[in-house]
């Protein structure tokens, strides 16, 4: 059956803050797109994590939330306020659902867009991110923290890197890629960390032995750094493992104009999850000025990750759309008041919406 015979199903998660204004505009601008793409109507299925989960469950990550995701392919992820939560109940909901589904790969695009005041107006790259192992102690134990002190006065970590993952991320990589520019770069520091990630890098030279098609190369953490801020446009893909990318995918948002831009995905083979990589903003919380670009942005690379998996061409005519109609309202001078502009976010998503129909 195709997806122009049957709804797609999507969940849909406010989460805090400026989270139901920003979700609600991307549901906005999806049904647009999907429409245009003459595609059946979504399927939205209603969600709750955060304050809205506490009032309700007691819980701001509900185990009705996490086992409606297994039935789901895909959902929207609204920031979340995780600091916020009641100590004895705190919890970061994006993490645990990333641990609970298996979404291991964190895909970052940074690209510069007209209309938008970028420190690095060439940049145009993918950042793949290990999302499920390294140092972050709240992914790689099978049981509590890989963080521990055996004195009150040391602190140690524990970081995990498997062959296992490498190699899955590393064929995401490739094949994202393949669609690209051809040329993969391995981020490391086996200098230092030669077991770990040396093992990160060396799995990934053996993988792309795959992809005769695709240039690799590798840099080290430390000067890959400088070299996105020196000259961002040599770069196409970029794998590196789950801390490296953090810090990397940070640091290129913000060279391609502001992280309120940053779009991500967070996927596994079955199942992904759209999610902007900016957080709730409470104090915008309701004054309908937060910049819904990112989680629009989000939105369509999980529809680009759907016409993919499942062979759609409708599916990536309605992700481009969406990609197409942001950067031209952008262009056009329309933008929030955290890009310099004076729109609000419906003004905002109006437009989008508008031009999703303008190719």
């Amino acid at each position: 059956m195709t997806a122009t015979k049957a709804n797609l199903r999507l969940g849909v998660i406010d989460g805090d803050g400026i989270g139901p204004e920003v979700v609600a505009a991307t549901r906005a601008v999806v049904d647009e797109a999907i429409g245009a793409a003459g595609l059946a109507p979504v399927r939205w299925v209603p969600l709750s994590i955060g304050h809205d989960a506490i009032a309700t469950y007691g819980n701001p990550l509900p185990e009705q939330t996490l086992t409606a995701l297994e039935d789901l392919d895909a959902w929207i992820l609204g920031p979340h306020d995780n600091a916020s939560y009641p100590s004895d109940i705190r919890v970061a909901p994006g993490g645990v659902i990333r641990k609970r589904l298996g979404l291991y790969a964190n895909i970052r695009p940074a690209a510069a867009f007209t209309g938008v005041r970028a420190m690095a107006p060439d940049i145009d790259l993918v950042i793949v991110r290990e999302n499920s192992e390294g140092f972050y102690a709240d992914r790689n134990m099978f049981a509590g923290s890989g963080e521990f002190r055996p004195t009150e006065d040391v602190a140690m970590a524990v970081a995990v890197i498997t062959r296992q993952a490498c190699e899955r991320i590393a064929h995401q990589a490739l094949r994202l890629a393949r669609g690209r520019r051809k040329r993969v770069t391995v981020v490391h520091k086996a200098n230092v960390l030669p077991m770990t990630t040396g093992l990160f890098r060396d799995v990934c030279y053996a993988v792309a032995e795959q992809y005769p098609d695709v240039t690799v190369d590798d840099e080290h953490v430390d000067a890959m750094a400088a070299h996105l801020v020196r000259s961002p446009a040599e770069f196409d893909v970029i794998v590196t493992e789950n801390l490296f990318g953090d810090i990397l995918s940070d640091l290129a948002g913000e060279l391609s104009g502001s992280l309120g831009m940053a779009a991500s995905l967070n996927c596994s083979d079955t199942r992904a999850m759209a999610q902007a990589v900016h957080g709730a903003a409470p104090g915008l919380a309701g004054h309908n000025r937060a910049n819904p670009a990112a989680l629009q942005l989000s939105a369509a690379m999980l529809l680009r990750w759907l016409g993919v998996r499942d062979n759609n061409s409708s599916l990536h005519d309605a992700a481009e759309r969406i990609t197409h109609a942001v950067a031209a309202t952008l262009a056009a001078g329309i933008a929030t008041a955290d890009l310099g502009g004076l729109a609000s976010t419906s003004e905002f998503t109006e437009q989008v919406r508008a031009r999703v129909h303008r190719r």
